[in-house]
């Protein structure tokens, strides 16, 4: 049987019900960071293998479906192969891979994307973790989209940089050990990562984006980008409409603010100690108003991964949204 990390709690008017999590995938990076925002809450109670167990696929299958919530840290087929093992049908699953995103039957773990998509997440039963580098593209692009601000057959193309962390246990190994005197790597370079279909899609695009990332040697942080040539399609809207447009989008939201960004301001990767899970979306432009900079900045590893992952599950279990995270 799985084991409790803590013991649940009576229900009572001021302390409410606790809910069981099991993190499938519980040892790799996203993991570990969603299982330290969970720790010390009395709403939620982390039901854990030991090392033998989590090998065993029986008993894998019992911890989740003996769990209110499934959170799977897992690689993509693996986690394809997780979700259908599970057989209780009041089990909830959040699934922080890539592989369901746009996958029919889940919910897009994006709150800010829409109010009818927060919603969606409160009542869903399975919904899908957005992709660190997707959520601050998408962020910036979608509502812009919605609101005919940007033609959604324009080719666009967006250039950004994450901490290593971003990678797992492998790269981090390849940045501290292995490559320490690396300064800048960039790959995807076949224009086949796995977050440009879910970028393309929930941000309603006719076309795929052009998507050119790139690691830095920080721990985590990341920066988003995406360029805006008016003068290329005169659809696109004056930099002011974009940013009241993003303004007012995000006017409500909890984790996620807008700025316009002049020639004093700069987007910068903070160190690690300063990490939150909140996300900066910020609109600079050209004097004449042809040539935008959509830029958005988030932790890789908070509202890029792990305290995405929270938000959602908050939002599940009809609690404070924020509770947990680091604001």
């Amino acid at each position: 049987m799985p084991k409790r990390l803590k013991p649940p709690l009576a229900r009572s008017a001021n302390n409410p019900v606790t809910r069981t999590v099991f993190i499938d995938g519980a040892a790799g990076t996203t993991g570990l960071e969603i299982a330290d925002r969970l720790a010390g809450r009395d709403e939620f109670a982390l039901l854990t293998l030991n090392d033998d167990d989590r090998k065993d696929l029986s008993k894998r299958q019992a911890a989740m479906d003996a769990a209110d919530f499934v959170i799977l840290c897992l690689p993509d087929d693996a986690a394809r192969a997780a979700a259908v093992m599970v057989t209780n049908p009041a089990t909830r699953i959040i699934d922080a891979s890539s592989a369901h995103r746009v996958a029919d039957g889940w919910i897009y773990g994006l709150p800010e994307l829409s109010q009818a998509n927060h919603a969606a997440i409160v009542a869903a039963t399975r919904v899908t973790n957005p992709g660190c580098y997707s959520t601050g593209f998408i962020a910036l692009i979608a509502p812009l989209v919605a609101r005919g601000l940007i033609p959604a057959d324009l080719p666009l193309t967006c250039n950004a940089v994450s901490g290593y962390s971003g990678g797992g246990k492998a790269m981090i190994a390849r940045f501290e050990r292995d490559e320490t005197d690396i300064a800048w790597r960039g790959y995807a370079l076949t224009l086949a990562h796995k977050h440009v279909p879910e970028m393309q899609h929930r941000s309603g695009l006719l076309h795929a984006p052009l998507f050119a990332p790139a690691v830095v040697p920080t721990l985590r942080g990341m920066v988003v980008e995406v360029p805006l040539h008016r003068a290329a399609d005169a659809r696109i809207a004056h930099p002011d409409a974009v940013l009241s447009a993003l303004t007012d989008h995000y006017s409500a939201a909890a984790l996620v603010d807008v700025t316009s960004l002049d020639d004093t301001e700069e987007m910068l990767l903070r160190h690690p100690s300063s990490a939150n899970d909140r996300m900066r979306l910020g609109v600079s432009a050209s004097k004449d108003g042809q040539q935008l900079r959509l830029i958005a900045r988030l932790d890789n590893l908070g509202k890029g991964a792990s305290g995405a992952c929270v938000q959602n599950l908050n939002l599940m279990a009809g609690l404070p949204e924020t509770a947990g995270l680091r604001l």
